[in-house]
């Protein structure tokens, strides 16, 4: 039996016939080392992504938010007398305040 000239032929005559191309055994390598070994391999990306959704669905919650408050502190410019009268009972010097609860 005659000893092989290249130790890596042994390994290449026993892989499936598809294998033996070294193009296609490369391909194929380096297709596996990005997608399950590499630092941005699939599973890191398909987190980053749902991340990224929740991220931008939190945004538009608080722009909504914002804009609820920024609305409200509008309203409370308008009505500061009415705010002060209601919650804290002041009042002019000349009249009464009366708090009617209802039940």
């Amino acid at each position: 039996m005659a000893i092989p000239q290249n130790p890596w032929q042994v390994v290449l005559n026993k892989l499936p016939r598809p294998l033996q191309n070294r193009y296609y055994l490369v391909t194929v390598v380096f297709l596996f080392f990005l997608v399950f070994i590499d630092k941005h391999d699939l599973l890191t990306q398909i987190k980053l992504r749902s991340a990224l959704n929740r991220l931008e669905d939190d945004r538009v919650f608080y722009q909504q938010k914002i804009k609820e408050a920024r609305e409200e502190a509008e309203d409370f410019d308008l009505t500061k007398e009415n705010y002060a009268r209601e919650h804290y009972y002041m009042r002019q010097g000349n009249e009464d305040v009366f708090v009617i609860q209802n039940k």
